[in-house]
């Protein structure tokens, strides 16, 4: 007999332990709030009041240690509306992720700044407005940052990072004015501006002490001179095409070891330096500039 209770006590609270909700109450009460805020969408078909957030909900995962929400991804469904300030309130957020979703509009939600531990956002493929603003940069986390659709300069305090430097990705906007002089004090390891309408100096982005790997300017205003840029010596991908860049293609770009480059449609002149990997890129690389010379294009006269 009592055999028999030590039995059924323990299969009671193994079967009390399996069936236990991991799903931390708060995140999963804010949640829910996000669902209903989205109209019940079906995207959201998973989240239901009865089921636990961190086993059975999709575009969410949680942390197998404090069962707390850490990652929030809604991509590619029919939600409409702007993106809910109470995102803001999953405070141990680290991914944060909203995604080819047409009918989402409005401002970037100022409650994103509240997420301390945030060290991924991105918001692209939106109907957002409004411009980029410049709370992102106190997000000590950060480490990808991925905006479009948004109009406005690029903010001075993208300069001035709290944390480490994230890969910053704002291209297919419609962002104006100058690239602060602020963010040549960032060492970037990837900056996407391309496709906007940016205009001036875009050298500072440049330095031989830096390591950066990728820069994309391309489909701007940007005017400068090419000739005394002085470039990372990791840098593997360059496009700063369609722009009004000029002066010559420095000989250091021969030391570099790219995997692409794109100078076409700029104003520059001169002959192509002989060398690196400068020879190996056809002729589309380089077209369309005011007097450029040399292989893969016509010989210098």
């Amino acid at each position: 007999m009592k055999t028999l209770f030590l039995s059924l006590l323990i299969s009671t609270l193994l079967s009390l332990s399996l069936s236990k909700e991991l799903c931390n109450s708060h995140d999963k009460k804010v949640l829910l709030q996000i669902k209903k805020h989205f109209g019940d969408p079906y995207l959201l078909a998973s989240w239901q009041s009865d089921t636990d957030c961190c086993k059975d909900w999709y575009q969410v995962e949680c942390d197998s240690t404090t069962n707390r929400i850490t990652s929030l991804t809604i991509f590619a469904g029919n939600l409409s509306g702007q993106i809910p300030a109470a995102v803001g309130d999953l405070p141990y957020l680290q991914n944060l992720v909203f995604r080819k979703l047409t009918d989402v509009t409005g401002p970037i939600q100022p409650a994103i700044a509240k997420l301390v531990h945030l060290n991924f956002l991105r918001l692209d493929h939106l109907n957002l407005t409004g411009t980029v603003p410049g709370f992102l940069s106190r997000l000590k986390s950060l480490t990808f940052l991925d905006l479009n659709r948004l109009t406005g300069s690029i903010p001075e305090s993208f300069g001035k990072f709290k944390g480490s430097v994230p890969d910053l990705y704002l291209s297919h906007n419609k962002l104006t004015g100058k690239i602060p002089a602020s963010l040549g004090n960032m060492d970037f390891s990837v900056i996407d501006l391309s496709r906007n309408m940016i205009v001036g100096d875009a050298s500072m982005l440049f330095g031989l002490n830096k390591t950066t790997r990728n820069v994309y300017l391309s489909r701007n205003k940007l005017e400068f001179s090419l000739s005394k840029v002085a470039f990372p010596s990791g840098l593997e991908n360059l496009d700063i095409s369609h722009n009004k860049i000029f002066g010559s293609i420095p000989p250091q770009m021969t030391q570099i070891a790219l995997q692409s480059l794109n100078v076409s449609y700029n104003r520059l002149c001169g002959k192509i330096p002989v060398g690196g990997r400068l020879q190996s890129f056809d002729f589309s690389t380089y077209f369309h500039n005011r007097c450029l010379c040399g292989a893969p294009l016509q010989n210098c006269k």
